[in-house]
């Protein structure tokens, strides 16, 4: 049997993209990451990666030349805006939903920037997927969220706080593990955000 057979039709044509369906991609897509989450980005393989969505690594290398350009696919599919639906109608509401909503989800992506590890900080591909899916999605939606509270006249559009909401928000979440080994959970950064964000704004 040639290996185009023992591939199945997703490997026939010369056509790098033009028989494997959006499902059949997802499944290589969802594989990658979830090898990375289990075994960091450096044990994960091509090859790897085909034994286990059961296809020829040189079905992979059709579509994805290397392992970074993969990655990076995958990471842009997965792409969510998680703040996007929140509207309480007010901004110190809506942080304090913020940070509930970050809190839940820090230890599942956390977890994900950690197997990456310095991967991202040398390809310059796989990092601007990672913020086009991860990162950049969630400050847009955060700037939405504080551009509303200006225009309702809660905060001042000249207060300087405004420019630094996502920063600290993100930051808290990302150094609370290196400073006191526990994770940003929801608790911790629903009172980081009375504690400190509310107050810089103005807001109670």
């Amino acid at each position: 049997m040639t290996s185009q057979a023992a591939d199945g039709p997703e490997t026939v044509a010369a056509s790098p993209r033009s028989k494997i369906t959006p499902e059949r991609e997802q499944e290589f897509f969802d594989a990658v990451l979830d090898q990375i989450r289990e075994c960091g980005y450096d044990s994960v393989t091509m090859e790897g990666i085909a034994a286990s969505t059961r296809c020829s690594k040189s079905t992979l290398y059709r579509q994805w030349k290397t392992k970074p350009q993969f990655v990076a696919a995958a990471l842009r599919s997965h792409r969510q805006v998680r703040f996007a639906g929140i509207d309480t109608g007010s901004l110190a509401g809506d942080l304090r939903a913020v940070a509930r909503s970050v809190g839940a989800w820090s230890e599942q992506d956390m977890d994900f920037f950690q197997a990456l590890g310095h991967a991202v900080r040398q390809d310059v591909e796989l990092q601007k997927a990672l913020r086009e899916a991860l990162i950049d999605p969630e400050i847009a939606a955060l700037r939405e969220i504080l551009r509303r509270g200006v225009e309702r006249g809660e905060v001042a559009a000249d207060n300087p706080a405004l420019e630094h909401v996502p920063a600290q928000i993100f930051g808290a979440l990302r150094m609370r593990p290196f400073l006191e080994g526990r994770r940003a959970d929801a608790d911790y950064v629903t009172c980081f955000v009375e504690a400190a964000v509310l107050p810089a704004l103005g807001l109670t």
